[in-house]
């Protein structure tokens, strides 16, 4: 690192559990950013300050109005913009010295296999059960720690799913692909705005302990929040070995 980097990051390097080594480690990691809305603006923000050294940002949106109630990544200047363009300049105008990749763009199958295989970590702040278990899907067969996040109303949950490890479910075992859950969007339910803030922030706190090697990670826990009471349950998660994902049965 150079002095402007050990300065920007002296306060990371004073902690004795992530010091020059786990910085370094930041910067060497590349995270993959499935989506720059509610849950994806504060993540990436923590993610591009914390020194990341390579985030791509994957939306296939563009920014409106109603998104600013909660999507601190974008602005009112930039109302009408691709989403990861908008992200790009706000995370860049956080720090330059990272690089940031803005894709607009639906990735599916192949393309998540291609860009998960690309990073040591991914961060799931999508909106759809179909992208979550898409995203899932190439984690496990990459080998990629997850780290999953959801917020509707006034609930948030998160976890992570690490495949590098024997005794760590996959998302699909939490929620299988065949129970058909029902997507709830925040255009007709709503949604609390600093709860996205909550969990995506906490998104990004996983993500760095993974790639620093800092801490233990929420694997075989989900963490949920009740906004209206500020109160966390945790309830353990164990692998299915039948999960025609990351199970035998795959």
């Amino acid at each position: 690192m150079n002095d402007d980097q050990l300065l920007r990051y002296s306060r990371h390097i004073l902690l004795d559990e992530i010091g020059i080594e786990g910085q370094q480690r930041a910067l060497a990691a590349s995270a993959l950013v499935i989506g720059a809305g509610g849950l994806g603006s504060p993540a990436a923000l923590y993610l591009a300050s914390a020194g990341i050294g390579r985030i791509v940002l994957v939306d296939d949106d563009v920014v409106d109005l109603t998104n600013l109630q909660r999507q601190i990544l974008h602005t009112s200047a930039r109302i009408g913009q691709p989403k990861a363009e908008s992200g790009r300049a706000a995370l860049l105008a956080i720090n330059p010295e990272i690089e940031v990749v803005a894709l607009r763009e639906r990735a599916g199958d192949a393309r998540l296999a291609e860009l998960v295989a690309q990073a040591s970590v991914v961060l799931d702040c999508s909106d759809n059960f179909a992208t979550r278990h898409a995203v899932n899907r190439a984690c496990v067969a990459r080998r990629v720690p997850l780290v999953s996040g959801a917020v509707i109303r006034f609930d948030g949950q998160i976890s992570v799913f690490d495949p590098r490890r024997a005794d760590s479910p996959c998302y699909s075992c939490l929620f299988p692909q065949d129970q058909g859950f029902e997507d709830a969007a925040c255009s007709s339910m709503g949604v609390f705005a600093p709860l996205v803030g909550v969990i995506g922030a906490m998104q990004a706190a996983e993500a760095l302990k993974l790639v620093m090697q800092v801490g233990q990670s929420l694997a075989g826990r989900l963490l949920l929040l009740d906004g209206r009471g500020m109160e966390w349950t945790s309830i353990g998660v164990a692998r299915n070995a039948g999960c025609p994902v990351c199970g035998c049965a795959g």
